[in-house]
């Protein structure tokens, strides 16, 4: 059989496994979005995204509507629609912001965990641990690849927090913060690797202070690494200058490496 053909506007064909041509159409685009394949900024013409993507410009128009409602699209009456822009400052506000409710999310999370979330951490830093190493070796690296393990293990991390609403805000906001790491394009390599384990050992002694003191260091460290040469390349509109990098528990930059996107 061919490829499944859209149905109207509201893409109801559905695939192999299930989705909707559109639903398909909107993954690929958001990790378009996330993974730094659309600029920041970038004009998405109805007609040209609809072809890419294989849907109706009437589909392709829910569709940035949608991600439009997550921070990813702007959506613009006279202008159409454009990859949200970037900057400096939106980076350090999600930072902040994933710091206050991933660290509420990790106390309730060691609270509850079950043995069985314990087998979920465990493979989520392992299946992370083996893609943090090829990229430290250069060994088959996929950048991509790497990001996503690494949400996933803090997802992991947090599963078990008890609240759908915290996991879904704190999703949102992995999303947005993993956009930036791509923007960025960079590796902090063993700094990564060691701050990963040591969550994974505070996961399974429960200790959850020490594990947010880890959190704020590996998130402070992504921002020194992205920020610390100045307003960066990959900012689609006016910034703020940064201030000063307060002091670190752990140098974080001085193993890291810069990446190069998949296109």
């Amino acid at each position: 059989m061919g490829a499944p053909s859209e149905a109207g506007a509201g893409g109801v064909a559905t695939g192999p496994g299930g989705e909707t041509v559109g639903d398909v159409a909107y993954a690929r685009m958001r990790a378009d979005i996330l993974f730094g394949q659309r600029a920041p900024g970038e004009r998405l013409r109805l007609d040209e995204a609809s072809r890419r993507y294989g849907v109706s410009v009437g589909t392709m128009r829910e569709l940035l509507n949608r991600l439009a409602s997550e921070g990813l699209v702007v959506a613009e009456a006279q202008r159409g629609f454009e990859v949200a822009p970037a900057s400096a400052a939106e980076f350090r506000e999600i930072a902040a912001l994933r710091q206050l409710l991933e660290g509420h999310a990790l106390a309730l999370s060691f609270a509850a965990g079950d043995l069985d979330w314990e087998a979920r951490v465990v493979a989520a830093h392992h299946k992370l641990a083996v893609t943090e190493h090829r990229m430290l070796t250069r060994t088959d690296a996929d950048p991509a690849l790497v990001r996503t393990c690494d949400r996933a293990f803090h997802q992991a991390l947090t599963s078990a927090c008890g609240s759908r609403v915290l996991m879904e805000t704190l999703g949102s906001i992995h999303d947005r913060y993993l956009r930036y790491l791509s923007l960025a394009a960079i590796f902090r390599g063993e700094s990564s690797i060691r701050e990963h384990a040591d969550l994974l050992a505070c996961a399974l002694a429960r200790d959850a202070e020490r594990a947010t003191r880890i959190l704020k260091v590996h998130i402070d460290g992504c921002l020194d690494c992205a920020l610390v040469d100045g307003p960066p390349a990959w900012a689609s509109g006016p910034d703020v200058p940064d201030p000063a990098p307060p002091a670190r528990d752990v140098p974080a930059r001085a193993k890291s490496v810069r990446t190069t996107r998949r296109r």
